[in-house]
């Protein structure tokens, strides 16, 4: 099986939210159950600063674009478990930013990231590289499956290959103005509704979503919710359309790089075995955060997320009083929407003593904060996935998340009786739901019995690669 997977972000090369870990992961296991992998990225600048030892696999590679002949090179990433390939070009990509400065996108990022799709599709015939399937990521990739039928249809070398794109965000379009498709190659006659339009704009997603042999999303139910006009986005009709060629394929969690037992990160490392390092991890946090000591029957409560609508910021916001009226620590990390960054920084200065905020992305931080923290918030008003409850339930840190699409698929109630479940949920987006789970987190917590059953079944979770990276095969081979 040879698989072709383009992405515009992969770890450890260049991050900013989840898709870098799953196409920093995926490709590997799915190489060591036996396909043959290439991955391709952009090569930007934040990944040239890592000093990696890149080989130029092809130099001065050309085809026809808006302003004449687009030129560039194809590196190679020679150390990865599976093979790395960077698409060099560095007016597009010799830039701060993958997408766009701290205030907003880059405004010629549909030119940046067609001109990546079209120029791994020329890459690929010179590697002499024939893909069985071609697994496309997000909007960023998905203008693939429209260049192989409208531009590339003639073409033997791509005669068999198959096309699977991923939706990790529906809400995250690619909408750009109609005289794109001109300049990016796409016949004009697209723009209209059965095609790329979309309430007056070129929808780069809905040509992934039109025109790939298979769509997937990122678990079960998010699958199902995307069908319905609460999350479709205004796409619910042409999901329900293919649902037919729909599958939601939970992510996995890379336990390789996330494991409290090995993480040099932490102000100490333990396991579900020895505990007693959690305890070093959650005064080091509360330091770190200038946050005063805890009484031992108060928990502190962890968050670590993009700082959007999607994850519920003003659900906490609206319930800061009656939160931290319960006596709990609140440490929070990231970055994003500036009305939220505001307005978090508010309540940062308004509870000093209850809650402290870092704006920033910080992987070595989110990591001591899932061991810092005795459980992790998630009020998401959606959520496709979400790998923040997969690495806080292995650090021992319960999660207490609303019940939607991943969250919901991956976090069991537990249940004192039975002592079954891996932590708490609550259906409302409404800070009134969320306060009255916290409280139950709260009261499990004073419970040590039922806590350390709790935790030690969060711990207990197997959510590897392993698994989806099969369902993956199987769905590349179903294709094929």
């Amino acid at each position: 099986m040879r698989v072709a997977f383009l992405a515009s972000e992969a770890g450890p090369y260049a991050k900013t939210g989840g898709l870098a870990d799953v196409a920093g992961s995926l490709p590997k296991h799915l190489a060591k159950a036996g396909a043959e992998v290439k991955v391709f990225m952009p090569l930007y600048r934040e990944v040239r600063s890592k000093g990696l030892p890149l080989l130029r696999a092809s130099a001065d590679l050309s085809f026809d674009w808006h302003d004449g002949p687009a030129v560039f090179s194809v590196w190679e990433e020679p150390t990865a478990k599976a093979t790395v390939y960077f698409i060099e070009k560095n007016d597009y990509f010799e830039r701060d930013g993958l997408y766009g400065p701290p205030s907003g996108d880059f405004p010629d990022n549909g030119e940046r990231f067609a001109f990546f799709s079209r120029a791994v599709l020329e890459s690929l015939r010179v590697l002499d590289f024939s893909p069985d399937v071609l697994h496309l990521h997000d909007w960023q990739t998905a203008l693939v499956p429209a260049y192989l039928k409208f531009v590339y249809a003639e073409d033997p070398f791509f005669r068999k290959a198959k096309t699977l794109f991923t939706i990790h965000n529906l809400a995250y379009q690619g909408l750009f103005d109609r005289e794109i498709l001109g300049r990016i190659g796409l016949p004009p006659r697209l723009f209209h509704p059965e095609a790329l339009e979309f309430y007056g704009r070129v929808s780069f997603l809905k040509a992934g979503l039109l025109y790939a042999s298979a769509l997937s999303t990122v678990s079960p139910k998010y699958s199902r919710e995307i069908q319905t006009p609460e999350f479709g986005c205004g796409l619910d009709g042409l999901l329900r359309m293919r649902s037919g060629v729909l599958t939601g394929i939970l992510n996995g969690a890379d336990y390789a790089a996330w494991n409290p037992a090995g993480d040099a990160a932490l102000a100490r490392t333990y396991s579900a075995e020895d505990l007693d390092g959690k305890a070093a991890c959650k005064s080091a946090l509360l330091s770190a955060f200038g946050l005063p000591p805890l009484p031992r029957d108060l928990p502190v409560f962890g968050l670590v997320s993009r700082l959007a609508q999607q994850k519920g910021l003003d659900i906490l916001l609206e319930a800061a009083g009656g939160l931290f009226g319960l006596g709990l620590r609140l440490v929070l990390l990231g970055q994003g929407e500036a009305g939220i960054e505001d307005g978090l920084k508010a309540a940062a200065a308004r509870y000093p003593s209850f809650f402290g905020l870092r704006i920033a992305f910080d992987d070595g931080l989110a990591r001591r904060i899932f061991a810092g923290s005795d459980m992790v918030l998630i009020p998401s008003r959606y959520e496709p996935c979400g790998l923040t409850q997969m690495y806080a339930l292995k650090y021992g840190a319960v999660p207490v998340v609303r019940a939607t699409g991943g969250l919901d698929d991956t976090i069991q109630e537990y249940d004192p009786k039975t002592g079954a479940g891996n932590g708490l949920k609550f259906a409302e987006a409404e800070p009134s739901a969320m306060i009255k789970s916290v409280r139950r987190a709260i009261a499990l917590y004073s419970r040590k019995t039922d806590w350390m059953t709790l935790v030690r079944n969060g711990m207990a979770c197997d959510f590897s690669w392993d698994k989806p990276a099969a369902e993956y095969l199987a769905l590349y081979r179903a294709l094929a």
